[in-house]
């Protein structure tokens, strides 16, 4: 009789842990070390980093009437100030890409814009514009540069092939645009438009702070300047999860819009 050859048993594949899972375990872990770190180590500094329970309470005494108002202001400033300030990079882009002669000139304009502090803009704005509006340009010229970085490296993106296809067909620059340029930019673009999200809360907070009713930039400076330390902690955690909100849902509307893209990028 001969001897049953036997194989050794196959490793069992892996199963990789979702990815959701692993931002909640480092979630718990800095959530940990920041509560040790604050009642024994931060503690002796009158509580300058309060420990998240303390931020919590706080939180909660203050509830939604202290929080609702001004997260709603702030929203509305950033929101504004997304829709215009993507919408001209996007145009701008597009006119760029068809008129190399504007780029050449329009776009070192926009990089030494870009450079200058948003604070310093601020005080021009406001003796210029009167009500929101200062406050809705600086959330706009927050995204502005970044999507339209974002939308002309996408429209460069587009295939050579594809290009002279279309023009080998008889279509022009503005057929090349619609037909190839416009689609391949679409990964790029939403890239932008996803960082401009928690940029344009940014600008709508500083833009808070040259002098506004209600929002979250002006909680803030008032909790600061009544040494409401875990206030202050929790209006800053409110605005990067609003932040952190806005990034979701842009990347949300992405994979509904163009699903492909996201494959893609």
């Amino acid at each position: 009789m001969s001897a049953a050859v036997t194989t050794p048993d196959l490793p069992k594949q892996r199963r990789e842990r979702p990815r959701w899972l692993n931002g909640l375990i480092g979630t718990i872990v800095i959530l940990v070390l920041w509560q040790v770190l604050a009642e024994y180590v931060f503690k002796r500094k009158a509580g300058v980093v309060p420990a998240p329970t303390a931020i919590l309470q706080q939180m909660g005494k203050d509830g939604w009437k202290f929080y609702g108002p001004n997260v709603k202001a702030t929203v509305k400033i950033a929101l504004q100030g997304y829709v215009w300030g993507n919408v001209l990079a996007v145009i701008t882009a597009v006119v760029f890409i068809q008129v190399p002669f504007l780029e050449r000139r329009l776009l070192k304009l926009a990089v030494a814009v870009y450079c200058l502090p948003i604070i310093a803009l601020g005080p021009v704005l406001a003796i210029v514009f009167k009500g929101d509006t200062p406050k809705v340009i600086l959330a706009a010229l927050s995204v502005f540069f970044t999507t339209l970085i974002s939308m002309l490296v996408g429209l460069r993106s587009a295939e050579r092939t594809s290009l002279d296809l279309v023009y080998a067909y008889g279509g022009g620059s503005w057929t090349q645009l619609r037909k190839v340029r416009l689609h391949a930019a679409i990964p790029s673009l939403f890239a932008g438009l996803r960082i401009a999200a928690p940029a344009a809360m940014l600008g709508a907070i500083i833009g808070e702070y040259l002098g506004a009713e209600r929002g979250l930039g002006v909680s803030m400076i008032n909790s600061q300047q009544a040494f409401n330390v875990p206030r202050t902690w929790g209006i800053a955690l409110t605005a990067t999860a609003v932040a952190g909100l806005l990034y979701g849902l842009t990347a949300l509307v992405e994979r509904l819009i163009a699903p492909w893209a996201v494959r893609s990028s």
